[in-house]
């Protein structure tokens, strides 16, 4: 059974979120339990840089350790899966405005960059050329509705996603299948 949602109010939370590099690594990480050195090479930096930001974002639970994996003094990390929300505008303070102002820009040039990634290698990904899905659509509806049109897209989410892999080997333990990237952005028309 997946978390139930879980509203982050701290700060220095959002900053952890909003900082590039600890998105970046984030994402390395939902594809499975990596190490800093591993995470370096993936990212082009030192493993000291990758260190730091991991135990970061583990100060705050966004990753965990993996102590079966570890050899020595060697710490293997993973994502802690969550249904991360946060404060309604009216109630953010001007620092968490900032915070997520700042998250809500890298979240979607990261949607641009795979989008353009995708169409670049469209001609080498055989039927998976064909699964890309779009959706435009516009809701008439009041906060209260639109309120629960989110939680059923979370929970039809849950329901098709498959648990995090628990192991660096178990990246995709079924054959046929690999991670689709699925966005929802909904903004309400303004005048």
């Amino acid at each position: 059974m997946a978390p139930g949602p879980q509203e982050i109010n701290d700060v220095e939370a959002l900053r952890v979120l909003a900082h590039p590099m600890r998105q970046k690594i984030e994402q390395c990480l939902r594809k499975g339990p990596a190490n800093s050195a591993s995470l370096a090479r993936e990212l082009g930096e030192s493993t000291g840089l990758t260190s730091y930001h991991l135990r970061r974002m583990a100060e705050h639970g966004f990753i965990e350790e993996v102590p079966e994996l570890a050899r020595g003094r060697e710490r293997w990390w993973r994502a802690v899966p969550g249904d991360r929300r946060y404060p309604p505008y009216s109630r953010q303070s001007p620092a968490m405005r900032e915070a997520l102002t700042q998250m809500h820009r890298l979240n979607l040039a990261e949607l641009v960059e795979e989008a353009r990634k995708f169409e670049n290698a469209r001609d080498t990904l055989g039927p998976w050329a064909d699964a890309a899905i779009f959706s435009r659509a516009t809701l008439r509806v009041d906060p209260a509705r639109l309120a629960e049109f989110f939680e059923e897209y979370v929970a039809l989410l849950q329901r098709y996603s498959a648990p995090a892999p628990a192991s660096a080997s178990q990246r995709d333990p079924q054959p046929g299948t690999r991670a689709v990237l699925v966005r929802l952005l909904g903004l309400p028309e303004t005048d």
